[in-house]
């Protein structure tokens, strides 16, 4: 049997980032083969991976848990055939839906799901489980372990809320709050052990038990009743988040019925990935300065382009150096790197307006 990793999380949680991690510090020694789909035309991430000297199979067509299920399994089974890997490790686009990625998986004989990781943005898991709850809450519920990105930069109060939400959604999986300089790859791995940690959790709740061996009345202040009946009157300001999946109300505006955030669209949660989010990207040989480059991420933020969730690109710079970028809502991240063969960007979102991008990134 062929252990299966599977890494999930929203647009920018910081999936490949992990998976680096994780490749120098805690799978060392064993033969990996990393399975990467990206939503959109245009991969990125696939560069940054191979210089950690992984096999990466990239499908760009689509999403994992739609139309590519049927390519997905073929190439799942051709892996393990031709490389026959200690571990594969499977990152999905991040807006595919961790429960199609899973059932795609056990569908492939002498194929074994080890772990389901979810990466969650401490400072952006309130606003997505709102607007994006049919894929963002798919991808914690269905979770074996959940690792929180940017909880050093989003704040105790951010955090603290963050946690209390994704375990609403699911109790039984491990939480990871730690920022991850303070982590060791080995230490996440081990977290990642489902065997391990459903021991753990059944100790502890033996010594819940235990402790809570008394005798209740209807005031008891230990909360044993809190679980079971969860009667109080709820306003519409409630703190224990019961309306929060309701009525989809953004964390910074107000929607109307054509809101660009595609946050009605969830309602019935049966929607494709690609019938809500759409990308646009190119292969370009055009410079860019990084005062350009920051200028044209800021202006993402702005909206005229539609909702932007996700950019991310290798471009060649006027200095004779390359430039990689990554953005995100209200964070850029721009850095040096190696040359590739050809600039390359991907723009990620929802209802894009591609003629404005083109514009913004002035390419004809």
């Amino acid at each position: 049997m062929t252990r299966i990793d599977i890494f999930s999380g929203f647009l920018g949680a910081g999936k490949t980032t992990l998976i680096r991690k994780l490749i120098a510090e805690g799978y060392k020694g064993e033969k990996l083969v990393l399975i990467e789909n990206e939503f959109g035309e245009i991969a990125i991430d696939g560069g940054f991976l191979k210089d950690a000297g992984v096999e990466i199979t990239e499908m760009n067509s689509g999403c994992i848990c739609c139309t590519l299920v049927g390519d997905f399994t073929k190439a799942l089974k051709k892996v393990m055939e031709d490389y026959a890997p200690d571990r594969i490790i499977i990152e999905p686009s991040g807006v595919g839906k961790l429960s199609d990625v899973a059932r795609a998986v056990e569908q492939v004989e002498g194929a074994h799901v080890g772990a389901k990781v979810t990466v969650v943005d401490a400072g952006k898991c309130r606003m997505y489980m709102r607007n994006f709850g049919e894929f963002f809450n798919d991808q914690v519920e269905n979770a074996d372990l959940i690792v929180m990105s940017r909880s050093d930069t989003a704040g105790e109060k951010k955090t603290l809320a963050a946690a209390e939400l994704l375990k609403e959604r699911n109790p039984h999986a491990g939480l990871i709050t730690t920022p991850w300089d303070r982590l060791s790859g080995a230490q996440i791995i081990e977290a990642m052990d489902k065997d391990g940690l459903k021991a753990e959790l059944a100790h502890m709740e033996q010594e819940q038990h235990e402790h809570h061996h008394h005798e209740h009345s209807e005031d008891c202040a230990c909360g044993c009743h809190d679980h079971e009946h969860h009667h109080h009157e709820h306003s519409e300001d409630c703190a224990c988040g019961c309306h929060d999946h309701e009525h989809h109300h953004h964390d910074e505006h107000e929607h109307g019925g054509d809101c660009a955030c595609g946050c009605h669209d969830h309602e019935h949660h049966h929607h494709h990935a690609d019938e809500v989010f759409t990308s646009w990207g190119m292969e370009t040989p055009r410079k860019f300065t990084g005062e350009e480059l920051r200028g044209i991420l800021s202006a993402l933020d702005e909206g005229r382009c539609g909702l932007v969730l996700r950019a991310k690109g290798i471009v060649d710079s006027t200095d004779g150096d390359w430039i990689y970028f990554d953005y995100v809502p209200g964070e850029t991240d721009i850095r040096r790197g190696a040359a590739a063969v050809t600039g390359r960007f991907c723009v990620i979102g929802s209802k894009l307006d591609e003629k404005a991008l083109k514009e913004l990134f002035n390419i004809e």
